[in-house]
């Protein structure tokens, strides 16, 4: 089965970003600023009534950053180090959120001082936090959602909790002269599945109503991320996402709550990205060895940790000449075991690929770069370049 790139880019996008990994070493990534325009005006279009809050840990080059302020997006923070690089480009702090439940409390002072007013929280600790080093702010509190059998990159179990108990801390949030403003979910990332975001409302509506007969009413829906990038498991198209989604909210909500938001991450940047790698190596591991080992100049732990479990299949495209083969294990440079990425699953090659042919991972501009951040083996980090209008004119 192999890799049509126009599956993927447009001609013309792919041409540009083919043009401009020729005049690089590998590994790398390339990035197109013209493809995230594109997916961020086609979620706008799809749910004009969402404030949209960008994950800016999919990819926080400030590159991106800017694209996405210029075209008025919000963003979301998992550190004050992603705080301090929109602020660093003048992002106003009314537009962030901050929506990691683990923080600590000199960062969430930090984060208060700076002007973030916006917390997430599914634990009492982090909320007396947040009351302390935080006062008088609003927060929004994440809930245990269904989901992690559909979604390629689960996100259920280390973050929310049941709703029972984000009643009882919105309650506490009052005592605590907190703003309790609303419930936050995530169904999981690359989420194929849209029935979870119907099963996640319908907890979100009850806990609503419980609230309601306690005098209380919630005004925020944040409904997280989980939204697709193109792999080699297909998807439902954004318009699907869209009409569906909505229809639950109408269903759940006949008056629709006065704010939701939305944190996209993947469904952003990833098409936008292409990491470039070099074949290292072609191995045999005996004389009769029904498999090859194929070692490329970047792996898991330099931009492929998402290839962990295999959860994360991307599309590969070479230009190497020769019929479909599967008998290639794909595995990374490191002195590390762990550094395989595709065993049990096999992305065809062409059978006369060699050592120094080029290997192009589709779909990587979220969750590659920002994981390659240790000099692990002494392997550097892989840069990333940008292409598209905005690089143009810089």
């Amino acid at each position: 089965m192999s890799i049509d790139p126009l599956e993927y880019y447009s001609q013309a996008d792919f041409d540009l970003m083919l043009s401009e990994s020729r005049k690089h070493k590998t590994p790398f990534l390339i990035f197109n600023l013209d493809i995230l325009r594109q997916k961020y005006n086609e979620l706008h279009c799809h749910f004009p009534y969402v404030r949209i809050h960008y994950a800016v840990k999919a990819n926080p080059a400030v590159e991106i950053l800017k694209v996405l302020d210029e075209l008025d997006s919000n963003f979301d923070i998992a550190s004050v180090n992603e705080l301090d690089r929109l602020l660093s480009i003048g992002v106003d702090p009314s537009r962030i959120s901050f929506g990691n439940t683990i923080k600590k409390a000199e960062d969430i002072h930090y984060a208060y001082e700076k002007g973030i007013r916006l917390f997430a929280s599914d634990s009492d600790h982090d909320l007396f936090n947040i009351a302390r080093e935080a006062p008088g702010s609003k927060v929004f509190f994440r809930i245990l959602t269904d989901g992690g059998d559909s979604a390629d990159w689960p996100l259920s179990r280390k973050f929310g909790c049941h709703p029972d108990l984000a009643t009882d801390l919105i309650l506490l949030a009052l005592d605590l002269k907190l703003i309790p403003c609303g419930i936050s979910f995530h169904v999981g990332s690359q989420q194929r599945e849209i029935g979870y975001w119907n099963s996640a409302l319908a907890k979100v509506r009850y806990i609503f109503d419980y609230l309601e007969t306690l005098g209380l009413k919630m005004t925020l829906i944040n409904m997280g991320g989980g939204f697709p990038a193109s792999y080699i498991s297909r998807t439902s198209p954004m318009e699907t996402y869209s009409e569906e989604i909505t229809r639950y909210l109408k269903e759940d909500f006949s008056e629709r709550p006065p704010e939701i938001i939305i944190e996209p991450g993947r469904s952003l940047v990833g098409d936008a990205g292409i990491l470039v790698t070099e074949v290292v190596l072609i191995a045999e591991k005996s004389h009769h060895a029904m498999d090859k080992w194929l070692y490329v100049d970047t792996g898991k732990f330099n931009g492929l940790t998402e290839t962990w479990g295999e959860a994360i299949k991307y599309p590969l495209y070479t230009e190497a000449p020769g019929e479909d083969s599967s008998d290639y294990i794909i595995a990374g440079p490191t002195c590390d075991s762990q550094d395989v990425m595709y065993e049990s699953f096999r992305n065809p090659l062409p059978s006369g690929i060699k050592e120094g042919d080029r290997i192009y991972w589709f779909s990587t501009g979220a969750y590659t770069a920002s994981y390659a951040s240790v000099e692990f083996n002494g392997f550097k980090p892989i840069p990333v370049y940008f292409v598209g209008q905005r690089a143009k004119e810089k």
